[in-house]
C-alpha cells in the first residue's frame, strides 16, 4: 500500500511519510540508559505519541517497556486512591500479557495481580500497588521502563499527584538504598507537572514542592528540521515519480511552520490531495510555491482539531488571549521570562517561542491564525472600519490582481474620517489592528497575510500579503523622528531585495504630517507611503 501523509494518530514509518527521527530517539535512549525520570511536554499534535511508539520499539530489545495511555482511563478512575490503584493495575496487566512470554517468575506475579484485579470492592491502596510494581522491577530479567502518555487526562485529580509522590519515593529509595525501581519513568503530555499542580491545588502551591522535582530536564528538539522535511519530500518524489524543487518546498514548509509536525504533514497532505485530483501533466504544478500558498489558505480556513484546541485555550485562559493581542496588534515587545505564568502557558500550548530573549509567535501559520481569530471577534462587533471595508472590497481586484495602492488610499481616507480626532496613543495601539481589519475582507478566501518576525517591534512591523501569485511587503510604523524614518526606508529596501520585489508599501501613523499617499524612491526601489 502506498504511503500517505498522516495527521491522525502516531506515524508509522512503513505507512506514512515522515522525517528520520533516529537521532531524537537515540538522545532519549541515552536518558533512559542513564536512569532518568523525566517529562516530555509539548503542544498538541507535536509528535509526542509518535516518538513514544518508536522509542518503545527501540527500547524493547533491552528493556521491559510498560507503555500506558491515560486516555484509556475514564474520569471515574481518578475518584480516589483505591479506584485509581486498581485501574492502574489493570492497564499494566493489559500491557504485560503480550510483552512477557517466557519469564516464569514474572508470569507467577502476573497471576497474583490478575486475581486482585478481578476482586470487586477490593481495598487496594498505593502502598500495595507499588509493592507489586517494585516486585516486578526486581523480578524482571530486563530493567523496567514505565511510559505514560496523555498525562493531561489526570488533570484536576489530587490522586494523580499522590501517585507521582509514590514514584518519587521509589526513585529516591533506588538512589539512596539501591531498592528495586523503574529504570526510567517518562510522562508525556501538554501540561508539565508544575502546571498540573497549579491547576489542582493553587491554594497550596506556595507551601509544597512539586512531587516531580526529581525529573531531569528534557531539552531534546521535537520539531522537524528543514533537512528532515527534505528527506520526506524526496521519498514522496521518488514514489510518485514527479519532480519538484525540494529545497524551495522544504524551505517554505519550514518557514511557515517552524517545523511543527502536524502543520507540516497537513500542508503536505493538502498538496498531495490536490495533486491526486489533477492530470499527470498538472501534478507537478501543485508542488510549487504557488501551490503551497494555495494550500496555506485552505489550511487557515480549516476547522481542524489543532485550531479548535488553540481556540479553546484562548477561552479557558483570558489572560493568555490578552497577552497575545498585545503582542500582535500593538507591537509590544515582550521579554521572554519562563517564570511568568502567562508566558509559560503561551509557550506550553505552542502559541509562542523564545527568539533571542523575546516572545514571538511560534510560526507564521499560528501568527495568521491568531490575527484571524482576534479580528473575527472585532468583525462580530461590526466596527466602523470593517463595515467600510465590506462596502469597498470589490474595487481593489482587477484581472485577479490586488491593487495595494488603492487599498492604502481608501484606508487612509476612512481612518481619517472615523478616527481623525483620536489621540496619538490610539494610533499606536489600534492603528495596525484597524488596518488588518480593513484588509481582511478584501483578501479573504483568496489571499493571506503574516507578520515578518524579523521586523516585529514596537516601532515597526512588516506585513507580508500573499494574493494570487504576488507578494506585497507593507511596513506599518509609528513616527519616531526623521532619522528613524529614513532608517526604516533603508531596511524596507533590503526586505524588498529578500522577496525579489521592486515596489514596497509604508503605512505611517504620523499626526505631524499631511495625510495621503505618495510615491518615493529609495535606490532602485519604489516605496508607496501612506500617511495616517
Amino acid at each position: 500500500m502506498a504511503k500517505i501523509f498522516n495527521v491522525t494518530g502516531p506515524c508509522i514509518p512503513a505507512k506514512h511519510y515522515m522525517t528520520d527521527v533516529t537521532e531524537r530517539i537515540g538522545q532519549i535512549r541515552e536518558m533512559v540508559d542513564a536512569g532518568y525520570y523525566f517529562t516530555i511536554n509539548r503542544a498538541r499534535q507535536y509528535g509526542k505519541t509518535t516518538t513514544l511508539v518508536m522509542l518503545d520499539e527501540e527500547l524493547g530489545r533491552d528493556y521491559l517497556v510498560i507503555r500506558l495511555d491515560f486516555q484509556s482511563l475514564g474520569s471515574a478512575s481518578f475518584r480516589d486512591e483505591n479506584v485509581f490503584s486498581l485501574a492502574f493495575l489493570r492497564i499494566v496487566l493489559r500491557e504485560l500479557r503480550w510483552r512477557v512470554k517466557e519469564d516464569a517468575k514474572i508470569a507467577g506475579l502476573i497471576d497474583q495481580m490478575q486475581v486482585i484485579s478481578r476482586e470487586k470492592n477490593r481495598d487496594f491502596d498505593f502502598m500495595e500497588l507499588f509493592e507489586y510494581l517494585m516486585e516486578l522491577c526486581k523480578s524482571s530479567i530486563r530493567p523496567v521502563v514505565l511510559i505514560i502518555d496523555e498525562v493531561d487526562s489526570a488533570s484536576n485529580n489530587q490522586v494523580f499527584l499522590d501517585f507521582l509522590a509514590q514514584l518519587r519515593s521509589c526513585y529516591l529509595e533506588r538512589e539512596t538504598k539501591g531498592a528495586p525501581a523503574f529504570q526510567a519513568v517518562i510522562l508525556a503530555g501538554v501540561y508539565d507537572i508544575k502546571n498540573l499542580r497549579r491547576k489542582l491545588r493553587p491554594e497550596e502551591e506556595h507551601k509544597t514542592n512539586s512531587p516531580w522535582n526529581i525529573a531531569a530536564d528534557f531539552n531534546i528538539e521535537m520539531g522537524l528540521s528543514k533537512n528532515g522535511i527534505e528527506g520526506m519530500l524526496k521519498d514522496y518524489e521518488a514514489d510518485h515519480r514527479i519532480r519538484m524543487d525540494i529545497d524551495e518546498i522544504a524551505g517554505l514548509l519550514y518557514d511557515y511552520t517552524s517545523g511543527y509536525p502536524y502543520l507540516v504533514s497537513r500542508l503536505c497532505k493538502l498538496m498531495d490531495e490536490k495533486a491526486s485530483n489533477t492530470s499527470a501533466a498538472e501534478e507537478e504544478s501543485v508542488w510549487t510555491k504557488e501551490g503551497f500558498l494555495e494550500v496555506v489558505r485552505i489550511l487557515l480556513l480549516d476547522n481542524n482539531t489543532l485550531f479548535e484546541s488553540l481556540t479553546n485555550k484562548l477561552t479557558d485562559y483570558p489572560e493568555l488571549g490578552q497577552m497575545l493581542k498585545e503582542l500582535l496588534f500593538s507591537g509590544k515587545s515582550i521579554t521572554y521570562n519562563p517564570t511568568n505564568p502567562v508566558i509559560h502557558l503561551a509557550l506550553m500550548f505552542g502559541f509562542v517561542k523564545n527568539d533571542e530573549g523575546k516572545v514571538i509567535p511560534a510560526n507564521r501559520i499560528f501568527d495568521t491564525f491568531l490575527y484571524n481569530h482576534f479580528l473575527s471577534l472585532d468583525e462580530m462587533g461590526k466596527s466602523d472600519i470593517y463595515k467600510a471595508s465590506l462596502q469597498d472590497k470589490n474595487q481593489f481586484i482587477c484581472d485577479g490582481k490586488l491593487d495595494m495602492r488603492r487599498v492604502l488610499e481608501k484606508f487612509v481616507w476612512h481612518f481619517h474620517e472615523l478616527y481623525g480626532g483620536c489621540e496619538e496613543r490610539f494610533l499606536e495601539e489600534e492603528g495596525r489592528r484597524y488596518f488588518l481589519l480593513y484588509l481582511r475582507p478584501i483578501i479573504n478566501g483568496m489571499g493571506n497575510y503574516y507578520i515578518e518576525a524579523r521586523t516585529r517591534s514596537l516601532g515597526r512591523t512588516d506585513i507580508i500579503v500573499d494574493y494570487g501569485n504576488e507578494q506585497f511587503v507593507i511596513e506599518t510604523k509609528i513616527w519616531r523622528g526623521n532619522e528613524y524614518h529614513s532608517r526604516g526606508e533603508r531596511q524596507l529596501e533590503g526586505y524588498l531585495d529578500d522577496y525579489n520585489l521592486q515596489t514596497g508599501y509604508m503605512l505611517n501613523f504620523n499626526r505631524r504630517k499631511q495625510i495621503g499617499v505618495h510615491e518615493i524612491r529609495v535606490g532602485d526601489k519604489v516605496l508607496i507611503e501612506a500617511i495616517v
